[in-house]
């Protein structure tokens, strides 16, 4: 009996062992999931889209192969609605960022915010059609973080923060070369990374980084995620 159905269990087996690796992978870019043995990186641009800046990152991450995640402001999109376009049609998240940047307004109370992050949603929709899922507070959030970020949960938003960090708003005048330090200084031997890095268009040298930065990341085994 046990010769008999021995091809049946061995195929089935084979099956089973399929079915976990995909579902294995499929977890890898996942935010919230972790697969064991491998290292994630997600590079996030807040502040964009530039034309300049943006464009250059976006040469750059065609040449890779990789996909990241930006996160938009969206009165910064006027007159620049083909990148975001872009963005969207070669295969990278758009998330809500701001509709103004103006963190004085946007923190006056839990309507405002809201209203701010709609207003940044809505263009979002509008230039490209597609409805942003994930949220990054401007400034990195108030000491309201907690309260505010399960607000936008209930609104339907994920909240991203970030680990690690290029310095390019945090060095003054920081060359391409520091950017890249910085980027590994932060990131350190952290298994998941979420680096920060900006594209606006003060942020050239994060776009002539980026080459160097996704070259060490590569190199240390890291595979390169978005939300």
């Amino acid at each position: 009996m046990q010769k008999k159905y021995a091809p049946l269990i061995a195929f089935l087996a084979v099956l089973l062992l399929l079915a976990a690796n995909i579902a294995a992978h499929a977890a890898l870019c996942a935010p919230t999931f972790a697969y064991a043995g491998e290292k994630r990186i997600f590079l996030t641009f807040d502040d964009g889209p530039s034309t300049v800046v943006t464009g250059r990152i976006l040469d750059t991450l065609k040449e890779e192969n990789i996909r990241a995640t930006f996160f938009i402001v969206s009165d910064r999109v006027r007159g620049r609605e083909e990148t975001l376009r872009r963005i969207v049609r070669e295969g990278h998240t758009v998330g809500v960022h701001s509709a103004t940047h103006d963190y004085a307004a946007i923190y006056a109370s839990d309507e405002t915010l809201l209203a701010d992050a709609t207003a940044c949603a809505a263009c979002i929709r509008r230039v490209t059609g597609v409805t942003a899922r994930v949220y990054r507070f401007p400034g990195g959030g108030t000491s309201a973080f907690a309260r505010q970020s399960a607000l936008l949960r209930e609104h339907g938003y994920t909240v991203v923060r970030w680990n690690a960090v290029c310095g390019d708003e945090e060095i003054a005048g920081a060359s391409p070369e520091t950017l890249v330090r910085e980027s590994i200084r932060t990131a350190g031997n952290k298994a998941n990374v979420v680096l920060l890095l900006h594209d606006s268009a003060p942020h050239r040298a994060t776009a002539e980084a980026l080459p160097a930065i996704i070259a060490h990341f590569r190199a240390q085994g890291y595979v390169f995620c978005a939300y």
